[in-house]
């Protein structure tokens, strides 16, 4: 027992000892670095990330500007969202499937508008001459004016893809007026496009615009609106949404076939008249028509 007690005061001695040399050695000397530990791998769990940065689902903080606009925060994905997202490729929208058929429905679809233009004017009397308004527009204001029309997209949220080809503007407008801008007809068609006054304030307040009939650039508008107009609503009724003004869709011989063709018709006669709820698509002025198709090739106005 004796020795016991020896031993381990020689043990306690020692230790002291070693702890105040230790000790000594720190303060004295320069302080020693110490290797930082090393996380092995295993040595921390899967989803533990570096104190600071964010976690890989969390979005970046929104702009308090972009918010007070209206912009919603974005929702943290969760968990089991992330999971899913990680697992299998994102949603896509299913495309708008494509019409095979070019003739029209033999039963339209009920028109998709209610708000509707009023009808065309009654003939003119026989033997009446048009008149002139101001001054007349140059040969290039007029072109510059039918190209911007036909450069616009005019149902940009519902149907973005309605075109109006220029040279359907451009025969239209020679069709309807020669190209003059100033002219006025007996039955009240102003301008180029020969906009009846009651038509050009139906549109103005359906599409939110203040067009000014009489203005030649603004008269081209009008007339385009109405044609986009026109191609919508036939195109909803007897084409299934498709709005392709192409002549090549069209079978010869047969003015009822394709959409550019009622178009026309219902330009110069009224949606009424081409567009009928429960009846085949008619075409009641094939002359008119025709006379269009070939001014759409043939017409000296295209080399303006």
């Amino acid at each position: 027992m004796g020795r016991n007690v020896t031993r381990l005061g020689i043990a306690l001695v020692a230790g002291v000892l070693l702890l105040t040399g230790g000790a000594c050695a720190r303060a004295d000397g320069p302080g020693q670095e110490l290797p930082a530990p090393v996380a092995l791998p295993g040595d921390l769990p899967a989803e533990a990330t570096p104190s600071g940065s964010p976690e890989p689902d969390e979005p970046a903080a929104t702009p308090a500007a972009v918010e007070s606009m209206g912009a919603a925060p974005k929702a943290k994905a969760s968990a089991s969202a992330s999971a899913k997202a990680s697992a299998s490729p994102s949603a896509k929208p299913a495309p708008k499937p494509k019409r095979t058929a070019t003739a029209p429905r033999a039963v339209p679809k009920p028109p998709t508008e209610t708000n509707l233009p009023p009808k065309p004017p009654k003939p003119p009397a026989e033997g009446c001459k048009p008149s002139y308004k101001g001054e007349q527009a140059s040969r290039a204001q007029v072109k510059t004016a039918l190209t911007n029309a036909a450069g616009r997209t005019y149902w940009p949220t519902s149907a973005p893809d309605i075109r109006i080809p220029l040279n359907l503007i451009k025969a239209t407008a020679w069709q309807e007026s020669g190209w003059q801008s100033n002219i006025v007809a007996c039955d009240g068609g102003i301008g180029l496009m020969q906009v009846m006054p009651d038509t050009a304030t139906w549109m103005n307040q359906r599409f939110g615009q203040s067009y000014d009939v009489w203005d030649y650039r603004d008269n081209a508008y009008l007339g385009a609106t109405y044609l986009a107009w026109l191609t919508k609503y036939i195109g909803d009724m007897y084409f299934d949404a498709d709005y392709r003004l192409d002549a090549a869709l069209c079978t010869p011989g047969e003015l009822d076939s394709c959409l550019l063709n009622a178009v026309i018709a219902a330009y110069n006669f009224g949606h009424g008249a081409v567009a009928r709820e429960g009846q085949p698509l008619a075409i009641p002025n094939p002359t008119y028509v025709r006379n269009v198709r070939a001014l759409m090739t043939e017409c000296v106005c295209l080399g303006y």
